[in-house]
């Protein structure tokens, strides 16, 4: 039973248990210590507590990388303060009740601060005093402040913009649903974050003048108390009550004033490149002849006569001994680099030794998808430089074929140095069918069509959506997300661009070879029903037009299992891949206008007027598959079909036309390249569940 309990109890003070007391016991503490009188030992040893904790905040906030690895400075800028409110008022209480005994009453701490940092001067330490409570109220803490206010109304503004950046790269397939919780969520914390510092600097101000007013009240007191308590003399009262403020007072300040200057490195930092000071001495010592000019400077200014020469010529002296060195060291890595390209270059460039004879290993494949970059966008898709494209277009890969149903063939990825440095070409089985230009280290600012104002960059268009953009530096990030720009990186544009391509051109990368592959996979489930289709009613080629058929007007095959089961059944009366897709299309009926018209959303949609539908019908019964539309006719058509699909996208609705399943091959074909995000289905294809509303009529007068 005793060891039960010694076991039970070894449990309850484990660090894992105590850890979530440490804060409210804290907080107790402290609150304590405003009622509860302190031994003079137990003082010095809180307000040497508080000068330790307050060092140690402003180094975590110095070697923090981001404002969010120190997420919880407000809460600690809340306790540090009424820490230290909580010690004025026990150090207060000490000074009265023991200040007459002489300086150490109150405490070592408080006799060194009121001595030796002032000198026992109590006019030197009231100076000292107010130029330090000063330095930290109207300087630090004032722009600490306005820096928090104008991030936290930034951040706020900006969160819309940052908000649709993720759900696009979640829609591109570069992101999972995993990390896009993960920035969603790292978007409301930076916006808590800078909101709570805004209202948090307002402890520190009030600290600042809180300790005007304690220190007032203390000297007033302290006379008090010892003229008409201890019968002390007016000047000895004074000037040993005042020396005691002015120490309990410092000993408080200064690190309110550290506090301060951790407040200030927080808010003020840019970018998270890596701590504060290794960022200062990167930037700020970085040219040499920056360095040099300063040097020269300072060296002219030593020579004047009556100018503390030695200490200006030394620091001149010191300022161009770094700048040379600077100045050595990249020197020597600038020729280091031609040696190094042109030994790379010796070793790839050695002849062979003797000419062979021709082989059909010297034929090479064409790639069906290919990309080729410039030389400066080779470190995005270099291995060994731990490229990002290369990683989002392995998840776009994945997205693809999870959405659209089959694997398509890998991207290779090569450089080409007769493209300009910047540009990239995407090439579909050795034919370009995409190019652009990206800038690694810049950003792209897309314009949705709502943004609040013009943004300073080079002006371009999305090479994807061909929306109108702006590549701008790291600098102008923030401000272009609160003008409502859509903010993307150079790696996420390429793989956007990508993503659009193939899909585009789903149905020229399913390869009798995937589609093989698809049969194949689906057959590991359902072997039997792959046997009864493939060889023994329709051979692989067939099979593969009628997926390419679905691929060509945006229907996924991902339901293999329903494609096969239609073919079977309608496979020993026709072979035609046209019929054949008609009637699985048909089976489908329910995805294609779910993916459409999400829900049970009423399916809106545009028609014919009646006297056209009997027309084309006459022209598609005259002239068979092909139908043979009237010149005049078929502008019309293209015109006011052009015309009524952007009114159906302008107010939010999806362009699609409903047409009788015998005009759906012949129109869908026809309009596709006037208007290709327009979608024809039939009216076999929308179930009997949804209600059909026209909100729209081709060929009707007026």
């Amino acid at each position: 039973m005793a060891m039960n309990d010694s076991l039970n109890l070894r449990q309850l003070l484990s660090p894992a248990n105590l850890r979530p007391l440490a804060a409210p016991l804290l907080i107790v503490m402290i609150l304590s210590m405003m009622v509860l009188p302190l031994p003079v030992f137990l003082l010095d040893v809180f307000f040497t507590f508080n000068i330790a904790i307050s060092v140690m905040v402003m180094l975590v906030a110095m070697y923090s990388k981001k404002p969010l690895d120190f997420s919880v400075f407000p809460t600690v800028l809340l306790v540090t303060t009424l820490l230290r409110l909580s010690l004025n008022v026990a150090s207060t209480r000490i000074v009265l009740l023991e200040g007459h005994a002489g300086g150490d009453a109150a405490g070592k701490v408080i006799e060194a601060f009121g001595h030796f940092l002032v000198g026992g001067n109590t006019a030197v330490g009231l100076v000292v005093f107010v130029i330090l409570t000063v330095i930290n109220f109207v300087v630090i803490t004032k722009g600490a402040g306005r820096i928090a206010e104008v991030s936290a109304r930034f951040t706020l503004d900006a969160m819309p913009g940052k908000q649709m950046a993720i759900d696009a790269d979640l829609n591109a397939g570069l992101i999972d649903e995993k990390e896009a919780k993960r920035r969603r969520k790292e978007v409301a914390q930076e916006s808590d974050f800078y909101g709570a510092m805004d209202g948090a600097s307002k402890f520190v101000r009030g600290d600042a003048v809180a300790g005007i007013i304690i220190l007032v009240i203390n000297v007033i007191g302290g006379l008090f108390v010892g003229i008409m308590q201890h019968n002390m003399a007016v000047g000895d009262a004074a000037h040993t009550y005042t020396l005691l403020t002015i120490g309990d007072g410092l000993v408080a300040q200064i690190p309110a004033l550290i506090i301060s200057v951790a407040a200030g490195l927080v808010v003020s930092r840019v970018g998270d490149e890596g701590d504060i000071g290794g960022a200062m001495i990167a930037q700020v010592f970085s040219n040499p002849q920056v360095m040099t000019l300063t040097a020269g400077i300072i060296g002219v200014l030593g020579l004047i006569p009556g100018m503390p020469n030695l200490v200006f010529l030394l620091l001149a002296g010191v300022l161009g001994a770094m700048a040379w060195m600077k100045r050595k060291s990249l020197v020597e890595a600038a020729a280091a680099a031609p040696e190094a390209a042109a030994q790379a270059a010796a070793q790839a460039a050695v002849p062979p030794a003797e000419a062979q004879e021709a082989s059909w290993n010297d034929v090479s494949q064409v790639d069906v998808l290919g990309l080729e970059v410039g030389y400066r966008l080779i470190p995005m898709v270099d291995k060994g430089q731990d490229g990002e494209l290369l990683k989002r277009i392995r998840g776009l890969r994945k997205k693809f074929a999870q959405e659209v149903g089959f694997l398509s063939s890998p991207v290779h990825i090569r450089d080409n140095l007769e493209l300009k440095p910047n540009a990239y070409r995407i090439a579909l089985k050795g034919v370009e069918i995409g190019s652009g230009e990206a800038y690694p280290g810049q950003y792209l600012a897309i314009n949705p069509g709502r943004v609040a104002g013009p943004l300073a960059g080079r002006e371009t268009t999305d090479p994807a959506f061909g929306l109108p953009a702006v590549w701008i530096d790291a600098a102008t990030r923030e401000q272009a997300h609160a003008l409502g720009y859509t903010v993307v990186d150079a790696s996420t544009v390429v793989a956007t661009h990508i993503n659009h391509v193939i899909l585009n051109h789903a149905a020229e990368l399913l390869g009798r070879q995937e589609t093989q592959a698809l049969l194949d996979h689906v057959g590991k489930d359902s072997p039997k029903l792959v046997e009864d289709l493939v060889p023994k009613l329709l051979a692989v080629g067939t099979v593969q037009r009628v997926l390419q058929s679905l691929l060509e007007e945006g229907v996924n095959i991902r339901d293999m299992r329903s494609i096969i089961e239609v073919l079977a059944e309608h496979a020993p009366r026709t072979q035609d891949p046209v019929q054949l897709t008609t009637k699985v299309r048909e089976a489908l009926g329910r995805a294609i206008v779910q993916g459409l018209f999400p829900g049970n959303a009423e399916v809106q949609v545009m028609a014919l007027e009646p006297g056209l539908e009997r027309i084309l019908m006459q022209a598609m019964s005259a002239g068979g598959e092909g139908g043979a539309i009237e010149p005049g006719l078929a502008d019309t058509l293209l015109r006011q079909t052009a015309q009524i699909a952007q009114r159906q996208e302008d107010i939010g609705l999806p362009p699609v036309l409903l047409v009788p399943s015998q005009l759906r091959m012949l129109l869908s074909r026809f309009l596709r390249r006037a208007v290709p995000s327009l979608k024809v289905i039939a009216n076999s294809e929308v179930p009997e569940t949804r209600t059909i509303r026209v909100s729209a009529m081709i060929g009707a007068q007026g």
